[in-house]
């Protein structure tokens, strides 16, 4: 399949990342020469894979379900790396060839679309869960990780960046084209389907899901300590003390979008997901 390059116009000229271009998505540039590998990749049927666009609350999720599928005690999981123990399928570390290597049960995240995930996972080999959020939370989410990165040099507005996000110009392309993706296989066997913003309104009733879908036994007890564990974590990513912008909590938009910002990307967003069923809280 044809690969090629793709410059990244830079708002302001600071910015010159390029991206990797792969069937017409733009990727990071560590997925060049590996896209082949990637969908050949041999799937487990005891792997859990965590999917998500960018900035969905993968730091979130993945504490959630590390803790629901090793049945960890909350006490002891703030004394991991958590990040250590669930690698990222494209990143450059650890690695396609160590991430083979690892023992069963693998714990496996990516931000790949759909349709560039190891075939095998198509087929329905193992447990595949991805989360959506709310896009305007997303894209703040986004440009903030875009600013605080030295690699990414982004120094354009939020505005500028906002038009990228609206035109598919980011890494790991559309966030409308991975969501839809993803909720056309919402039905599947080995998909579960989440949105930020439930975990949130009901976090109780995520951690049941999850249970039930991974199939671990879990009596009331552990429910009750994972669900106030994480009620915790979310309190923390959500505190706009602890940081300037409160990041993890549903509605941020609200505090950067202007009124004529809001109305172009409820257009766009009407255009590109108006005939999906799927539907998101912009506020709580």
């Amino acid at each position: 399949m044809a690969e090629s390059e793709a410059e990244t116009p830079s708002t302001p000229v600071e910015f010159e990342s390029k991206y990797f271009e792969y069937n017409g998505i733009r990727l990071p540039p560590f997925c060049r020469g590996k896209m082949e590998e990637i969908a050949d990749f041999p799937v487990r049927e005891n792997d859990i894979w965590i999917v998500t666009y960018p900035k969905s609350g993968t730091s979130l999720l993945q504490e959630i379900v590390y803790l629901v599928s090793q049945g960890a005690d909350p006490d002891e999981i703030g004394l991991m790396n958590i990040d250590e123990q669930l690698p990222v399928l494209e990143y450059p570390q650890p690695g396609l060839d160590i991430i083979k290597e690892l023992t069963s049960p693998r714990l496996i995240k990516s931000h790949l679309p759909y349709r560039f995930l190891p075939t095998d996972l198509h087929n329905g080999e193992s447990k595949v869960i991805y989360m959506a959020r709310n896009p305007k939370d997303l894209v703040v989410s986004y440009y903030q990780f875009h600013r605080s990165l030295r690699t990414m040099s982004y120094r354009g507005t939020f505005q500028e960046f906002c038009r990228r996000f609206m035109n598919d110009r980011l890494g790991y392309g559309s966030w409308f084209d991975h969501v839809h993706e993803f909720w056309d296989h919402r039905l599947d066997s080995n998909v579960l389907f989440l949105k930020y913003e439930d975990m949130h309104k009901d976090l109780g009733t995520m951690v049941e899901q999850l249970v039930r879908f991974l199939g671990v036994p879990y009596d009331k007890a552990q429910l009750e300590s994972t669900v106030e564990h994480c009620h915790q974590l979310i309190d923390q990513c959500c505190n706009a003390e602890a940081l300037p912008i409160g990041r993890g909590r549903v509605g941020l938009w609200k505090d950067i979008f202007t009124v004529s910002m809001n109305d172009k990307f409820d257009l766009v967003y009407k255009q590109r997901m108006g005939k999906c069923d799927l539907t998101f809280d912009f506020s709580l």
